[in-house]
């Protein structure tokens, strides 16, 4: 592990692309460290090793490590103890623009131009002092059954994240997804106590990610909805499996992009969802809300592909953290509550800053 760590230190001092990232509940961490500058892009052909970073809309290139250009190193999890703060209260300055857009949101909804819209902010936290491996290993201590990551290149930016959520797992012909919707505060001990608002968020992504999938797929598999934790906070999950004809439907590049933006992080119906987003945010996400991950990277000659979705994360610019954060809006939304929603969602990278 501290072979990984120093080579972080390395290549960000070195302008060096890299990615090192943990899968959940998983006790190896792995990396890629480009060896040169290039910006590698992808456009359809998903088809090489490597590990893949995309946006949330195309204005920004979606990045790629080629295994070929990298150096891939493998190391075992373990961390000494790291103290932790307390996390810090975030700036309320946007409180208000927040507030307004969710009601103009529910407004659009009521007039029936979308059933839901995932609406986002950016908190912008001044950082005096930083170490980018104290962090990257704070967020692996901290969150375990996340896929934990940090990643670097000198012509897009560092990034740090710590996403539940897997956008695809492809094995050969096989799959997996999810959707992953709702959330609330995790409180030990007690049960969680879902609203019809959260249910139906989750149902609403369930049901699209299955009608899209049930013209690609055969023998789909639904599984229950569980309560998962990520974090300090809860979520509705349920999962989706089931066989891909990956010839016949144009490869890995037409499934994602059959799934991406899923509704979990755009909204229903995604078009209509997403001109919302683009024209009313006032800020552009970049790849808060793409996805990031494995492309055809396997041990046993298989191709196997694992994509997260780019959630629960933060850039560093010019000392100052970014952390991205959003939730759903359905009708029965209340603005002052998916405010406090984002509060609790930012304490994710606040507890690491």
């Amino acid at each position: 592990m501290n072979i990984i760590l120093n080579k972080i230190e390395e290549s960000y001092r070195k302008n060096l692309p890299f990615v090192v990232y943990n899968k959940p509940n998983s006790k190896r961490v792995m990396a890629l460290f480009q060896k040169d500058e290039v910006l590698h892009t992808l456009t359809s052909n998903f088809d090489d090793q490597g590990f893949v970073f995309a946006p949330f809309n195309s204005i920004n290139p979606t990045v790629f490590f080629p295994l070929t250009h990298s150096e891939f190193i493998k190391a075992n999890l373990k961390l000494e103890e790291i103290n932790n703060q307390n996390s810090k209260n975030c700036n309320e300055s946007s409180k208000s623009f927040h507030i307004k857009l969710v009601e103009k949101a529910l407004l659009s909804i009521k007039q029936n131009e979308f059933k839901k819209v995932v609406i986002s902010r950016e908190e912008i936290v001044e950082i005096n002092e930083f170490d980018i491996s104290l962090i990257y290993s704070k967020l692996l201590q901290l969150y375990p059954n996340a896929f934990v990551y940090v990643w670097f290149h000198p012509k897009i930016g560092l990034w740090f994240g710590a996403t539940p959520e897997t956008l695809l797992k492809v094995e050969n012909n096989k799959f997996a997804t999810m959707s992953l919707a709702g959330t609330l505060a995790y409180n030990d001990g007690k049960q969680p106590n879902w609203s019809s608002k959260e249910i139906e968020e989750q149902e609403l992504v369930t049901e699209y990610i299955v009608h899209k999938l049930s013209s690609f797929s055969k023998n789909l598999h639904i599984s229950e909805t569980q309560t998962v934790k990520a974090g300090s906070l809860l979520h509705l999950r349920t999962e989706i499996k089931g066989e891909l004809d990956l010839q016949k439907n144009n490869g890995l590049f037409s499934l994602i992009d059959l799934l991406h933006p899923t509704p979990a992080v755009c909204g229903l119906p995604k078009e209509a969802a997403k001109e919302f987003i683009l024209e009313n945010e006032n800020y552009n996400r970049s790849y808060y809300t793409g996805f990031l991950g494995e492309l055809n990277m396997s041990e046993n000659e298989k191709k196997d592909s694992h994509l997260f979705v780019n959630l629960r994360c933060m850039e560093i610019k010019e000392k100052k953290a970014h952390i991205y954060i959003g939730g759903g809006i359905t009708k029965e939304s209340n603005p002052e509550k998916e405010w406090e929603e984002t509060l609790a969602k930012s304490n994710i990278m606040l507890n690491v800053l």
